[in-house]
């Protein structure tokens, strides 16, 4: 019995001795995380700071192996940073091949600035005015009967019956003949009444003609009348506005003008005219004035141009496409359209540095015209930026942390804008 007890006992610590160094032998074998973290795939030697999925940047994982989307992971290189301390990231010269990546020489140029612009022509308010009563009268005839009737200089517009001027009429007409001083003060003095009552040598003789009717008002100007205030027979009192001449020899055109190219408008720009209605015709005017207002709907700004209508071809009403040149500026760097990476807060592009090297860097725009854009700040000429991948590029930089140096430094990493296609590795980022 006791011996069975010493076997039995012994039998327990070989089981137990067995165990410990099963589990002892385990636990050293197994790699622990950190290790698995610290070391590199392939015994590459670089340490490895987490693995992440190209679709899913700003995910970290500190293990290889499926991301939650189904993806293989990749992994993230310490001595990257090192690279990217300038903002520059590297990618192997042959996947930059691959990638059909182009590049374009910023150049230093005035780009053309013509405008084209919307435009409405408009009466040349300078030529217009107004026939109005100088005292009280009855319209006798009314030789004018409809709005936008032509007339010519002199042509008759209407005949007033006034009692004020036959009165002072038949005074002056008295004094015609007097020859003492004191009756040809006299017939100054009722000169100069019939002056201020608004008569002109015209209506004068016009009324003499009549002996003693009405008197005729007649056309200051050619032109169109524009207003038509009274009727043949209507009672007018003094002051009160009969009708509106104006005159066609020159015409306005309001022309609508973004707030981003009324800037480079000024006083004098030349500028070609052309409308639908005469299409084999154009006409050369000037800027006259921006007017001070912004039109709240449209949100653009109002140039008057004035133009010489001779031949009374153009109308107002007609609407208009007007071509402004404005005066050639400073040559700026420009960049091909393509080559801009605009985001929310900011427009970027990609410089190219060589040697398989790219770099990020933030900029500000002008002018736009003929594919090309101003760049206003960032750039100083003769740089390369990529034209055709550089949305690729610009992804990887901000992959590896490449833009970060475009943002606040205290701000979290910028997440790509647009991440890498499975299976399209960017290279070797060394």
């Amino acid at each position: 019995m006791k011996r069975a007890l010493t076997i039995l006992t012994i039998a327990l610590l070989a089981a137990v001795l067995l165990l410990i160094g099963y589990v002892g032998g385990r636990h050293h074998s197994s790699p622990s995380p950190a290790s698995t973290v610290a070391s590199s795939p392939a015994g590459s030697g670089k340490k490895v700071l987490y693995w992440y999925d190209t679709m899913a940047p700003q995910q970290h994982f500190d293990k290889p192996g499926l991301s939650p989307m189904g993806m293989q992971m990749v992994p993230k290189y310490a001595d990257e940073n090192s690279a990217n301390d300038k903002g520059i990231v590297r990618i192997n010269p042959a996947t930059v091949q691959n990638l059909g990546v182009r590049t374009a020489l910023v150049e230093r140029r005035v780009l053309t600035s013509a405008l084209r612009v919307p435009g409405t022509i408009t009466w040349d308010l300078r030529h217009a005015i107004t026939i109005s009563a100088r005292t009280d009268a009855v319209v006798s005839t009314l030789d004018v009967r409809a709005p936008y009737t032509v007339v010519k200089t002199g042509e008759p517009l209407a005949q007033l019956l006034a009692p004020q001027w036959s009165s002072a009429l038949a005074e002056y007409a008295a004094l015609q003949h007097a020859q003492s001083a004191d009756a040809k003060d006299l017939r100054a003095a009722a000169r100069e009444r019939l002056r201020v009552l608004g008569l002109t040598s015209a209506d004068i003789q016009s009324w003499r003609r009549g002996a003693g009717a009405a008197v005729t008002l007649h056309a200051p100007q050619s032109g169109v009348v524009t207003t038509l205030d009274v009727r043949e027979g209507q009672r007018v009192s003094a002051g009160q506005p009969l009708m509106t001449v104006n005159g066609l020899s020159t015409v306005w055109i309001k022309a609508a003008l973004p707030q981003a190219a009324a800037g480079t408008v000024r006083r004098g720009t030349p500028v070609v005219v052309t409308v639908d209605a005469l299409p084999s015709r154009s006409f050369h005017g000037t800027v006259e004035t921006l007017l001070p207002d912004v039109d709240p709907t449209t949100r653009t700004q109002r140039a008057r141009i004035v133009l010489a209508n001779p031949d009374r071809a153009l109308t107002p009403g007609m609407f208009a496409t007007v071509q402004l040149n404005p005066a050639q500026g400073e040559a700026v760097p420009v960049v091909p359209d393509d080559a801009l990476i605009a985001t929310g807060s900011q427009t970027r592009i990609i410089l190219a540095e060589g040697d398989g090297r790219f770099r990020a860097v933030s900029v500000r725009t002008g002018r736009a015209a003929g594919g090309y854009t101003e760049i206003l700040d960032g750039l100083s000429g003769s740089e390369k930026v990529v034209v055709s991948g550089q949305f690729l590029i610009d992804s990887e930089a901000s992959l590896s942390g490449a833009l970060e140096r475009l943002n606040d430094t205290s701000a979290k990493p910028a997440l790509a804008t647009s991440a890498p296609m499975p299976g399209m590795p960017m290279g070797d980022r060394r």
